[in-house]
């Protein structure tokens, strides 16, 4: 074997060792992304989650507004890519406790009995105006001290959580917006900033106020982080703690 028939058979083992390396890396990387998706959404690969589909209050027959169809297809998206099934069940279906298997739970109270309990238990310190009568308190948000009226196509508030019953179980994630478009908007910025909201929270429980900006421009494409209300948002209202007190 000459110089120059050497010298190409040992380029060719150094450009194969290069590329079979650039895989191994690429693969590791995506391997380790995949595992901090998974276990940001508590989902690990062949798991089970619960998609609880709410109803269009607008609607004389049981529906789900379309936005609310946009939002469970995002979730859908998350969900495939971390190699897990989800079961879709409407809000007034589930009869079962949380925990065992991850959950995302889309609309507000007054569109979802299963919201409503979530609320409930897990975040005492939010009330939402849930009157059906139209009127500028309708569907606004109270967290702690602080007030949040919906401005229709302008200003819309929607809270994105997820929560924990502690230990191992696996979490629940909760949309609940002052209307369906924001609770679309919520899913989008999960999708696309879980990554973040992971390197902050890790896989603990917290609770951010969202902003969907001129709705009626931009669609739910343009949302504002307004807050951080985890603690306000768990701690429960001075009126509730009262009246456990009481009784």
């Amino acid at each position: 074997m000459n110089d120059d028939v050497r010298n190409i058979v040992l380029g060719l083992v150094a450009t194969g060792i290069s590329a079979s390396l650039g895989w191994l890396a690429r693969t590791y990387l995506w391997r380790r992304k995949l595992r901090r998706k998974q276990a940001f959404f508590g989902m690990p690969e062949n798991s089970e989650s619960l998609l609880v589909v709410n109803r269009d209050p607008a609607a004389t027959e049981p529906a789900v507004h379309r936005f609310d169809v946009f939002a469970l297809l995002e979730l859908s998206a998350l969900i495939k890519d971390c190699g897990a099934h989800a079961q879709v069940v409407t809000q007034d279906a589930v009869q079962q406790g949380f925990g065992e298997r991850t959950e995302f739970c889309v609309g507000g109270p007054s569109s979802s009995r299963r919201m409503a309990a979530h609320m409930s238990a897990m975040l005492p310190g939010v009330s939402v105006n849930t009157d059906p009568e139209p009127g500028p308190e309708r569907s606004a948000f109270r967290i702690g001290g602080e007030h949040y009226r919906m401005e229709r196509g302008v200003s819309e508030y929607v809270l994105l959580a997820r929560v924990t019953a502690g230990g191992q179980a696996r979490p629940v994630f909760l949309f609940c917006g002052q209307s369906a478009i924001t609770n679309q908007a919520a899913t989008r910025y999960l999708a696309r900033h879980h990554e973040r909201l992971h390197r902050k929270h890790g896989t603990g429980s917290f609770v951010l106020l969202l902003k969907v900006v001129n709705s009626q421009a931009y669609g739910p494409d343009v949302v504002e982080l307004v807050a951080d209300v985890t603690r306000a948002a768990r701690t429960p209202l001075p009126e509730t703690a009262s009246a456990d007190a009481a009784a």
